[in-house]
């Protein structure tokens, strides 16, 4: 859960400490007092996009810091290599120059990594959420969550996958006469000119090399000539090795009589041997270097066919002859295309009867779990004060998709004697938040995330459909963290923490505050809420029996 969240710099709230407790917390305040920046600092925690606007003016940086406790182990931090904590602190850094620093315990994260971990802690549900409960695209996946149907729609996947590759091999050799011959000659005259070359894996490599030394062999040989000369002597001079094998023998005369010497000794008779091991493999390379003008020719031009083939078929020889192979094997597929289509269409008949074997026990899965979830559903909703209310999940059913054989929607009808339509042409603004109240609990028992926050969901709602909402939220607050912000004193008047937002004018500039209200604080803004400007008597009294029948 959500138990602490600091602010800085964010919009008018200079900085902020706002305290939040299990069950259901209400946040409350006049019209732009800042209650949906307090929703902003938290979506920000969470991953979601920050702008350099958001910024306090004056101020270089933005700043949030979030502190859950009873955090479960997620496999999140071990993916990420972010040490765990039940008590997990979330901290973010908007700059103005653009610049996100992301923390979670600690460690440095991107957005896109912290939004990730941000879903798994806290479903935020706005007024404008109910787009995508009622955009019936969305409608399959909603049942398919609430029905548990993962690793049934990914066997099913797994087995249309296999359709759609027979149908694409199918496809790629269902062409005309004319093509197929026109597509056969390309590719023999392509297999004749990469077999003709007789490439070998790696010969470029191995020719560009040998090429390297051909054509440095007059440096190559002075250099080698010389290194024996000096390795060796001369007539005139003594060389290196015949030098080390006599300061060796001079040291071995008298090393016996000192234990430095006798240790010198060895390390000049080691690099005695050294030498005259370089001074010989040199001699020998010497010896077996050779150089011909007609063998560079020969290299030039076996490199310039390479070059050619590398230009049409492959970076490298290796490429080259994966591409013959490649193209080898097309000729076969359309030299026996007829063969392989018979082939090709009974495998596609048995993969087609496996996918709609698993395609039906998909659509079985859902219509159990759509009679489930209309029942849920018209539960919650005559709980949230619509008796009538009809719902239903229409199935219609489609050719072989990655999602099944089913497109599904929601229906309802709001009123007695109505038709069930299309769920988002049947519900006036206030029907729409309990609608999307009722879906969002039946969903979030599906859910493991334990911190929900409605964002005025309440708008059109008034009288005896408030209160239902109000009971309906403070129902979800038993089981999960809350958190509200409402213009509605029924909705007020049973959170279990009442957190008051203000905004006033110091010097000139805008402050925000957030303070948590006892008894009184409480009475006084649900009258407030009640009355407007205009507390009396009558608006505290009315406010201090809601508090009471909580």
């Amino acid at each position: 859960m959500l138990s602490l969240l600091h602010i800085e710099n964010i919009a008018v709230i200079e900085c902020a400490d706002i305290s939040f407790d299990q069950g259901f917390n209400v946040l409350t305040g006049e019209t732009g007092a800042g209650k949906s920046i307090v929703i902003d600092a938290i979506s920000a925690i969470l991953g979601q996009r920050a702008y350099r606007d958001m910024i306090r003016t004056g101020a270089t940086k933005a700043s949030v810091r979030a502190v859950f406790r009873d955090v479960p182990k997620l496999a999140w931090f071990e993916e990420q290599g972010v040490e765990y904590d039940a008590e997990t602190v979330i901290q973010r850094e908007v700059y103005l120059d653009g610049r996100n620093i992301c923390r979670v315990n600690g460690s440095l994260v991107t957005v896109s990594i912290l939004h990730k971990l941000g879903i798994q802690l806290i479903n935020i549900h706005g007024q404008h959420d109910s787009a995508a409960l009622f955009d019936e695209e969305n409608h399959l996946h909603f049942l398919d969550a609430f029905a548990d149907n993962e690793q049934i729609l990914v066997d099913y996947q797994a087995r249309f996958q296999i359709v759609s590759q027979l149908r694409r091999e199918i496809s790629r050799l269902s062409m005309d006469e004319g093509e197929k011959l026109r597509r056969m000659e390309s590719l023999k005259f392509q297999i004749d000119e990469i077999s003709r070359a007789q490439l070998e894996v790696g010969e470029d490599e191995a020719l560009e090399a040998r090429r390297k030394v051909l054509q440095n062999s007059e440096k190559l040989s002075d250099a080698i000539n010389a290194g024996v000369e000096y390795l060796y002597g001369s007539d005139e001079t003594d060389g290196a090795a015949t030098l080390m094998s006599q300061a060796e023998r001079a040291l071995s005369k008298v090393s016996r009589f000192d234990e430095n010497l006798s240790q010198l000794h060895e390390r000049v008779k080691d690099l005695m041997y050294q030498v005259q091991d370089a001074a010989d493999g040199l001699r020998d390379c010497r010896d077996s270097f050779a150089y011909s003008a007609e063998e560079l020719e020969q290299i030039e031009s076996r490199l310039d066919i390479i070059h050619r083939l590398k230009r049409k078929y492959g970076a490298d020889c290796a490429e080259i002859l994966a591409y013959l192979e490649r193209a080898q094997k097309e000729l076969d597929d359309i030299e026996f295309a007829d063969d392989r289509m018979i082939q090709l269409k009974k495998q596609l008949e048995k993969a087609q009867a496996e996918a709609q074997e698993w395609a039906e026990k998909l659509r079985a899965s859902r219509k159990k779990a759509a009679r489930v979830l209309a029942v849920r559903i018209l539960d919650e909703l005559h709980q949230l004060d619509m008796p009538r209310v009809q719902f239903e999940c229409v199935f219609t059913e489609i050719e072989l998709s990655p999602s099944g054989m089913d497109a599904v929607a929601f229906y309802m009808s709001a009123n007695a004697g109505e038709a069930l339509k299309p769920m988002s042409k049947v519900a006036s603004g206030g029907e729409l938040a309990r609608i999307m109240l009722a879906m969002k609990n039946v969903l979030a028992e599906k859910d493991s995330v334990h911190t929900l926050i409605f964002d005025e969901v309440d708008t059109g709602v008034s009288g005896r459909a408030a209160q239902k909402v109000a009971e309906k939220l403070r129902s979800v607050a038993k089981s999960k963290q809350v958190l509200c912000v409402t213009h509605l004193p029924q909705i007020a008047a049973l959170a279990d923490t009442h957190l008051l937002i203000t905004k006033a004018e110091r010097d000139g500039r805008t402050y925000t505050s957030v303070t948590p209200l006892d008894l009184d604080g409480r009475k006084a803004e649900l009258a407030r809420i009640i009355g407007g400007t205009s507390i009396t008597e009558t608006t505290l009294k009315s406010a201090g029996e809601m508090l009471q029948h909580d």
